[in-house]
């Protein structure tokens, strides 16, 4: 059996045109809507003084303890004493992916050196886990 159907190609490349911009725009919301909890787990995890290894933060030298507890802080490792570096995280998306990053250079440089010894700047797979499933929640 043979079926012939007659399109207007012109009207179905319209479609899909308008129906592809739509998809985009919904996978773009998507993505920074991931990069946001991202951004959260990222911080909420700091705060606890976990890397994303799933370790604890090593402890503060000595020195930077006194320093740190002369200066009315805290003792944990939380990776905070000013709250610029947290404060310089962002994230941005476009239709193909997203990004989470420092606004200022100062704070990216630090986060780089913090970072080496206190991984603090990634996810586990658990994590990733979670944040494919906001994905693909938010793609809906």
């Amino acid at each position: 059996m043979k079926v012939n159907i007659q399109t207007n190609s012109k009207e179905i490349s319209r479609r899909i045109g308008k129906k592809g911009k739509e998809l985009s725009a919904s996978v773009k919301k998507a993505l920074l809507r991931t990069a946001l909890t991202g951004l959260n787990i990222i911080q909420d995890r700091t705060n606890k003084s976990q890397s994303y290894k799933g370790a604890a933060f090593k402890p503060y030298s000595s020195a930077y303890s006194a320093f740190r507890s002369k200066n009315g802080r805290g003792n944990i490792p939380d990776l905070q004493f000013t709250g610029q570096m947290f404060s310089a995280m962002t994230v941005k998306a476009n239709s193909k992916e997203a990004e989470i990053f420092f606004t200022r250079a100062t704070e990216s440089k630090k986060a780089a050196m913090v970072d080496k010894k206190r991984p603090f700047f990634g996810f586990n797979r658990s994590e990733e886990n979670r944040l494919g499933q906001v994905f693909f929640r938010a793609l809906k």
